[in-house]
């Protein structure tokens, strides 16, 4: 049997991923920082695109997909003249005469002024803080050679990130003179600086402070995981002492900075701009979109003048002009309905959400992404693209529309609660709780019970260290 080669024409319905459609799915998902920086991305390699100005109406940001371009009226703009006159009432044969004086100079030239970069405000950071204490230490050149070295080899923290061995062969100096020069910098500002671990770092601090020899040095050299622990009555059995002593030596510990370099670091805290806003209006609530800082974007006037004198263009600047109006007018439709969108899927989880709104967190009812696609008739890959990244603000705080999104816990009467209202419920029973004699995590699921809310322990485990909230060994104080 010979095989063959044959065409054949076949109807069928294919989705097909355009450039459009790529990016209309781009944007939907990025958050309102991204988009700010993808609309002026846009907007400096797409000539026909231009930001609309405040002052501007919206009559004059259609794009040529809204009103025809050859219908536009363009108003005549008036020159504005402004006109300067003299005031008739001042001498000024005896103004500039005054001020033309040699002692009216001013004494500096502009060579003199500090740069702008040397007037504003800079965060020191570890590096820099150490090297200036360094360069005030009566320290030899070998010396100095070795505690540049030592830290340039810290990290964010404060500690030393290379053995001393290795300082030691890159240096040529000996491993006495590397010691005792790490000795010298460990006593620099923040105390326990370029220490190899946390407990050397605490042992410098202790010592710094005058306890050497005392019981929180001792503990801090042979107590630390029973400190952990929070096991002090092991602690004062070892040691031969009392409770109380031990709690004492402790809070001095608690004052000690496990990570030296935490205060230096360049973390900077960004502050969350919310995409939308839920207000309350007597017993209703109202959504209003978020639009400041969010730039405007029409089509250019210049190139519309452009398209109206056909003629006088090449067939290439035809060909690139109207692909590049295709384009800004795609992208202003796509953020338009990007911002449609998300005020869709706001507008149902409020009314899914309306108790939590009312009455608080542990109102909240449990959502999936499907309930909320029905509801607007939506896919469920397009609730979870909206909903990640875009934070809402709510009389209830700042939250992120996936907060809204949770699993079901069965109640003991078949009713269903959401794992947020349950974790809430954990915090308060944990808030409420003895501190010297704390619930397990048992006695938190029999008090659940109790509240109608049927959990396990290990489920009450699993919220509790997702809370970031110890376990009742760890919690437990003695006083």
């Amino acid at each position: 049997m010979a095989l063959e080669l044959k065409q054949s024409p076949i109807m069928a319905q294919q989705l097909i991923m355009t450039p459009q459609l790529q990016q209309a799915i781009k944007l939907l998902q990025l958050s309102r920082i991204e988009l700010v920086e993808a609309i002026n991305e846009e907007l400096e390699a797409n000539p026909l695109l231009e930001e609309q100005s405040k002052d501007e109406s919206e009559e004059d940001s259609k794009t040529d997909d809204e009103r025809d371009v050859s219908e536009q009226d363009i108003p005549e703009i008036l020159e504005v003249t402004v006109e300067e006159h003299a005031r008739d009432d001042v001498d000024w044969e005896i103004y500039l005469t005054e001020y033309n004086t040699e002692w009216a100079a001013p004494s500096y030239e502009g060579k003199d002024l500090p740069s702008f970069g040397s007037i504003t405000a800079a965060k020191t950071n570890l590096y820099s803080h150490l090297m200036w204490q360094l360069n005030m230490k009566n320290f030899d050149e070998e010396q100095k050679e070795v505690s540049v070295h030592i830290i340039g080899n810290l990290d964010e923290d404060g500690y030393l990130d290379i053995p001393l061995e290795e300082i030691s062969q890159i240096t040529g100096s000996s491993l006495e003179k590397v010691s005792e020069t790490l000795r010298e910098i460990q006593n620099l500002d923040p105390v326990g600086v370029a220490a190899r671990d946390m407990q050397e770092s605490l042992l410098i601090q202790a010592r710094f402070q005058g306890f050497e020899g005392a019981i929180c040095e001792k503990i801090i050299m042979n107590h630390l995981k029973d400190l952990e622990g929070r096991r002090f009555d092991r602690i004062a059995k070892s040691l031969s002492i009392t409770i109380q002593e031990v709690l004492t030596a402790v809070s001095i510990i608690q004052g000690m900075e496990p990570k030296p370099g935490r205060g230096f670091a360049d973390d900077e805290t960004i502050y969350i701009t919310p995409d939308i806003y839920v207000f309350k209006v007597g017993n209703d609530y109202e959504i209003v979109q978020n639009e400041d800082g969010l730039p405007k974007l029409r089509v250019s006037g210049y190139y519309k003048d452009v398209l109206r004198s056909r003629d006088s263009l090449s067939e290439n600047a035809k060909i690139y002009i109207k692909e590049k109006l295709r384009s800004a007018a795609w992208l202003i439709k796509s953020i338009h309905q990007r911002q449609k969108t998300i005020y869709r899927v706001t507008e149902s989880i409020v009314r899914f959400q309306k108790d939590f709104l009312d009455n608080g967190i542990t109102h909240l009812k449990p959502l999936v992404l499907r309930d909320i696609a029905e509801d607007i008739e939506m896919h469920e890959s397009t609730i979870s693209r909206v909903t990640t990244n875009k934070y809402v603000h709510t009389p209830r705080g700042l939250f992120e529309l996936k907060f809204f999104f949770n699993s079901s816990i069965n109640r003991i009467d078949g009713d269903a609660v959401a794992s947020e209202s349950v974790k809430e419920q954990i915090k308060k029973s944990i808030e409420s709780e003895n501190k010297a004699k704390p619930y397990s995590d048992q006695e938190i699921a029999d008090l659940l019970k109790k509240q109608n809310i049927n959990v396990a322990r290990r489920t009450v485990a699993k919220y509790r260290e997702s809370m970031a909230i110890l376990p009742s060994r760890k919690r437990k104080r003695f006083y």
